[in-house]
Parts: structure tokens; C-alpha cells; sequence
């Protein structure tokens, strides 16, 4: 059966909303890779990335706390261009930089753009997309964030230098914008997903607590400590704590990181079928049997077992729960609730994988893993309590 107009741009939509999320995630893996060079000529110490990245994730988090308002005035659409072409000029910047200020300047419109850019499409697919979209629609992410590295790498081993590899990311970037710009006029009329709710379910997810509100704002926090804290540590855990080659080590953080984008990929195909909720609940007790694994360290193949177990039981947690929240709230709160979820995000972003170095300093390498366990089950017993502030309603898994 061929398809109508309306059914090609909604088809349309989501490839461009996949091309940002992939956009979404290029910057994130380049500043670590073009760091040694840029210290060099900016004459920096190596942890002066720690004040950069800081700046980076506490924007996004301020952006994503205000972006309901934002989005509600302008509009998804508008916003996202607007976004990625601010990421993008900011990107550009970078790859002129002449002093470290001048970076730390850049970073506030870079971490401001991505902020607002995750908060409104994910804002968006939850309201008219499935499960399924949702889950890959953070696979997008994975796929950016391994593209970016490979981009600047690919430069690098040319004769480049980083100023070279953050011109290439910005030129991708400036282009998405392009394409966001051109497709402005595809957001609008879309059909939401809750249109197949029955009107009953609807109004009584109006009555949610408002504790539910910032309990799912905790939750995206405790999540991406997990996640981004494992992802920063896990390599130099490996090498300093367990005595891995560098090789094995990078061996093991990819498998992390290439589990969870390959679960997201598959988790999109029996998502609706199986629903948020449940895949959510199933993920983490994964991810808690895999972290189980990783406290035994004599034995260094479950390191890398445990290390992608763990990461393909996170696959789940993150769209799962984004793509829950328009039915556990009225849709007036869901947008402000998902820019606080985003806004929660940053928050652990910025602040775990900072404690996690404090406590591997204080306490050992070893200390840190036994410390993402506990976080794990605590995470699993919050989702499970919120799922029982906010009932869940026949028909809306999908």
C-alpha cells in the first residue's frame, strides 16, 4: 500500500530527528581526543578539561530546565535549529580557539545548545512517536558520539591538527542546521501518540503527585552518574586497579558503550510490544548482575562480560523512562517534567564522575564499582516506587 503526503513527512521527520540526535552525540567523544594537542598549544595542565566539561554539562542542564517554557513559546521545531546551529557556530569557535578562557567562554552556548536540543526532541518523540523511535532515537546518540572520534581520529592520522578535527564537527553540525532549517514546516500537525489513549486514563495521570515530578528528575540524575561515571572510570580502573593493557582497556569501555547503542537498536524492535516499564525493570536488573561481575576482579574476563551486560541492561533506562513520562503526566506537565529530567541529566553528568575520582582517590580504584552497585539497586527501587505514584494506563506502552 503506498504511502500518503502525510504519512512521507512523518517518515521524513524522524530521519531528521535521528540526524540531530546523531548530531546530538559528535561533540561528546572529540574533546578528550583533541585535548592533548590543544593543551599543548593552549600551555594547559590535563585535568583544565575538568573546568570545560563542567561548564558543558551544567548548561545543558540549565537548558533543559527551562526548556519547557522555551519550547511552549517557539515551538519544537524552531528551537532545535535554533539549538544546532548555536552548537554548531559554538563548535566552529572551538576549532579557532587562542586561549583556555576563550574555550570555557565557548563552552556555555555549546552546553545551552545541546541542552535544549535534547529536551525538545525527546519532548517531541515521546509525544508522537513509539517506544520504538524513542529507543532508537538514543541509538542515534551512540552512533554520534562513536562517529565523532572517528572523524577527528580520521583527521589527526592525516596530518591534521585539532583545530582541523573541530572544523570537520562543525562543519557536520552547520549542515544539520541546514537541514533542520529546511524541514521547519514538517513539525507542525503532527499526530501525538496519546490521541490513541482512552480520555479517562488521560485526565487521571493529570492527578499525579508533584513529588512524582522530581522523582523522575532523580532518576535521569542517578542514571547518567552510573552511566557516565562507569564510562570515564572504567578504562583507568582496568589499567591502574586491575592491570590491563591500554589495549584490552579501550576493549572493555567500548564494549560498554557499543552495548548499549546495539541494545537500543534492538530493544526498538519489541519495545511496543513489551513496554517501557517492563523493559526498564528487566534492564536494570541486568545492568545490576552485570556491575555483580565486575566486583570480582581476579578474574579479567568478567570485567569484560560484566562490563557489556552492564551496559546493554542500561540500554532501556534512558528512552524507556523519557518516553514514559507523557503517560505518567498531563501534557502541560510532561514538557516541563522532561526538560527537569534533562536538566537532571547535566546534574549527574557534572557532579559523579568528579565524585567517583574523590572516591577512588580516598578509597581505592576498587571502591568505585561496589559504589555503582548500590546506586544500581537504589535506581531500580525508585523507578519502581514512581511507577507506582503514577498507574499505569491500558494502551499507552505504546
Amino acid at each position: 500500500m503506498p504511502l500518503r503526503p502525510a504519512d512521507w513527512k512523518r517518515l521524513v521527520l524522524i530521519v531528521v530527528i535521528y540526524l540531530a540526535f546523531i548530531s546530538l552525540g559528535l561533540p561528546d567523544g572529540v574533546h578528550g581526543l583533541a585535548w592533548p594537542g590543544m593543551r599543548a598549544t593552549l600551555g594547559q595542565p590535563v585535568e583544565a578539561l575538568g573546568l570545560v566539561t563542567f561548564v558543558l554539562a551544567c548548561c545543558s542542564a540549565v537548558s533543559g530546565f527551562v526548556s519547557g517554557r522555551v519550547l511552549a513559546r517557539f515551538g519544537t521545531g524552531p528551537v532545535t535549529f535554533a539549538s544546532a546551529l548555536m552548537t554548531g557556530l559554538a563548535i566552529l569557535g572551538f576549532s579557532q580557539v587562542t586561549s583556555f578562557p576563550m574555550m570555557v567562554a565557548l563552552a556555555f552556548p555549546l552546553g545551552l545548545g545541546a541542552g535544549s536540543v535534547d529536551a525538545g526532541l525527546n519532548h517531541f518523540v515521546a509525544e508522537h512517536y513509539s517506544s520504538r523511535h524513542m529507543n532508537w532515537l538514543h541509538a542515534c546518540w551512540g552512533v554520534g558520539a562513536t562517529l565523532g572520534p572517528l572523524i577527528v581520529g580520521a583527521v589527526l592520522a592525516s596530518g591534521g591538527n585539532w583545530s582541523s578535527g573541530y572544523l570537520a564537527v562543525a562543519s557536520g553540525q552547520l549542515f544539520l542546521a541546514a537541514i533542520l532549517f529546511a524541514s521547519l514546516g514538517l513539525w507542525k500537525h503532527q499526530p501525538t501518540v496519546r490521541q490513541h489513549v482512552d480520555l479517562a486514563n488521560e485526565s487521571g495521570r493529570a492527578d499525579s503527585p508533584a513529588s512524582a515530578a522530581l522523582l523522575s528528575a532523580l532518576l535521569f540524575a542517578l542514571y547518567v552518574s552510573i552511566e557516565m561515571g562507569t564510562g570515564w572510570w572504567a578504562a583507568v580502573i582496568m589499567i591502574e586497579g586491575r592491570g590491563f593493557d591500554p589495549g584490552l582497556a579501550g576493549l572493555a569501555v567500548t564494549l560498554f558503550f557499543g552495548s548499549i547503542m546495539c541494545g537500543r537498536v534492538l530493544i526498538g524492535f519489541v519495545s511496543n510490544r513489551l513496554g517501557n516499564r517492563f523493559l526498564i525493570r528487566t534492564g536494570l536488573i541486568v545492568a545490576i548482575a552485570g556491575i555483580a561481575l565486575l566486583l570480582i576482579r581476579d578474574i579479567p574476563a568478567l570485567s569484560l562480560v560484566g562490563l557489556a551486560l552492564f551496559g546493554f541492561g542500561c540500554a532501556p533506562v534512558y528512552p524507556g523512562l523519557m518516553h514514559e513520562t507523557p503517560r505518567r503526566f498531563d501534557a502541560v506537565t510532561a514538557r516541563k517534567v522532561i526538560g527537569w529530567q534533562v536538566a537532571g541529566a547535566g546534574i549527574g553528568a557534572a557532579i559523579m564522575p568528579a565524585m567517583f575520582g574523590v572516591i577512588a582517590a580516598h578509597f581505592g580504584m576498587e571502591a568505585v564499582f561496589p559504589v555503582v552497585f548500590v546506586m544500581a539497586v537504589v535506581l531500580l527501587g525508585l523507578s519502581i516506587w514512581l511507577d507506582q505514584m503514577t498507574p499505569d494506563a491500558p494502551g499507552t506502552n505504546h
